[in-house]
Order: structure tokens, then C-alpha cells, then sequence
């Protein structure tokens, strides 16, 4: 099935990032589509897009790390741009973060 999906890990702590606040945005036109926490897997429960919610286009999704870590000394809000070139696909996209740094991939 076709769906957009995340899933945050606290590698400072080496655990799930559970309640992170995460907004799902449509870039072009600019509009947000959701927002939603990670629960204790550091996932949402349900998938940010899924079948005929999936439209190719420009999306942003907009982590809220200095709110999880609570402080803002760097890192505040991550900000993820990314395409769906095939909505007809799964798409996963994993956030790796600590107070300090990130990283992304597309996952499986």
C-alpha cells in the first residue's frame, strides 16, 4: 500500500523519540497537511499520507526537537524537503537526532 510514514530515534539517549511533534506540510502551494506526535516507538500510529491521500509533489515534514529535547541551545526545528515522485510507492523517512545534529535517509 502506498503511504508516507516516519519514525524518530533519540540517539543521544539511544531510544525512541516518543512525543515529538512532527507537522506534515504541502509545499507547493504551501499548506500544512498535519500534525501529529510520536508515540513510545518513537512512530506516528497511524501513516502521515496514505492511498488516494498520496499526491506527487513537494512536502516538508517539521520535527520539533528543541521542544522533545527542551532546550533550543542549536538545533530548534528540523525541517525534512522531500519529493513523491510516485505515489503509488511507500515512502519512509526516518530521523536520526540529538540536541545537536541529524541525519535522514529514505528508509524502507
Amino acid at each position: 500500500m502506498s503511504q508516507l510514514t516516519t519514525h524518530v530515534l533519540d540517539t543521544m539517549r539511544g531510544i525512541p523519540a516518543a512525543g515529538m511533534t512532527i507537522e506534515l506540510w504541502s509545499v507547493d502551494p504551501s499548506r500544512m497537511l498535519k500534525s501529529v506526535q510520536t508515540n513510545s516507538d518513537g512512530r506516528t500510529d497511524t501513516p502521515l499520507l496514505a492511498g488516494d491521500e498520496m499526491k506527487s509533489g513537494n512536502y516538508e515534514l517539521i520535527f520539533f526537537v528543541g521542544d522533545y529535547f527542551g532546550e533550543r541551545r542549536f538545533l530548534d526545528r528540523v525541517p525534512v524537503r522531500f519529493v513523491i515522485s510516485d505515489p503509488a510507492v511507500k515512502y519512509h523517512v526516518p530521523l536520526l537526532v540529538s540536541p545537536w545534529a541529524y541525519s535522514t535517509y529514505r528508509g524502507s
